[in-house]
């Protein structure tokens, strides 16, 4: 399997009533510790949202979702985070939150190009 390292993902899902428990994906993490990668894409479906509650704030969720996404690029937009490695980014992202938009479990897999991994899984995963 030459060429390919061990990478780690996540979907970002937003669960608009806590209570209810229902939830759609709206992005996804991925980490690769050989490449010191880790980044974020989004796509937010807001009529599958609205489903779940037409009274969610929408403007807040997607506030929340550039969030994951600054904080996977680091520097200045990223607040604290921003300075740490990308390890340390991702597995805070993906701690385990009681929130509107929140992380799923890791999964693991082996690719070549972490990258392009991070749109094939929001392909496959979230649009």
């Amino acid at each position: 399997m030459g060429g390919r390292d061990v990478f780690e993902y996540a979907l970002v899902r937003v669960v608009p009533r806590i209570e209810r428990g229902e939830m759609i994906n709206a992005g996804v993490l991925v980490y690769c510790r050989a490449a010191a990668f880790v980044g974020a894409r989004v796509h937010l479906d807001e009529a599958r949202l609205r489903c779940l509650d037409p009274e969610v704030d929408v403007a807040g969720v997607r506030a929340a979702l550039r969030g994951y996404q600054e904080i996977c690029t680091g520097g200045e937009d990223a607040g604290q985070a921003g300075g740490d490695d990308p390890g340390r980014r991702f597995r805070w992202l993906t701690a385990p939150r009681s929130t509107i938009v929140q992380p799923g479990p890791i999964h693991t897999g082996l690719t070549a190009d972490p990258r392009a991994e991070v749109d094939r899984l929001l392909d496959l995963l979230v649009r």
